[in-house]
């Protein structure tokens, strides 16, 4: 039986960035070292059930993300100024789509398991 790859566990290279946090001393760089939670899911098999709780979790970030972005543009705005609102709410929303994303995952592997359990 051929072995399907799960793409999801690619997503743990982006830890990979944090190592350029120490090289050039940008404290802002750490927070990509998060991502080597996904490298779990190399060893997890991709079935329906799992490809559909990736779509619901990914359903679920992207529509935090563009709920989120409109009160990050204000907020940023009037702490960071005109400039810098753009980018910076950007960012933040970015940063909460993928936080969306880890916990609504790992909230839906955890009812999978819950469920699974014979008693």
């Amino acid at each position: 039986m051929k072995r399907k790859v799960n793409y999801l566990g690619f997503l743990s290279l982006l830890a990979l960035i944090s190592i350029l946090g120490l090289r050039t001393e940008n404290a802002g760089l750490f927070g990509f070292f998060g991502f080597v939670y996904y490298l779990r899911y190399f060893w997890v098999v991709p079935d329906e059930f799992f490809l559909l709780n990736v779509q619901k979790a990914a359903t679920f970030a992207f529509m935090a993300e563009m709920l989120s972005l409109v009160p990050c543009m204000f907020v940023c705005f009037y702490a960071y100024g005109a400039v810098r609102a753009v980018p910076a709410a950007f960012g933040l929303s970015f940063a909460i789509a993928i936080l969306a994303f880890t916990a609504a995952l790992a909230v839906l592997e955890w009812r999978e398991r819950k469920g699974a359990v014979n008693d």
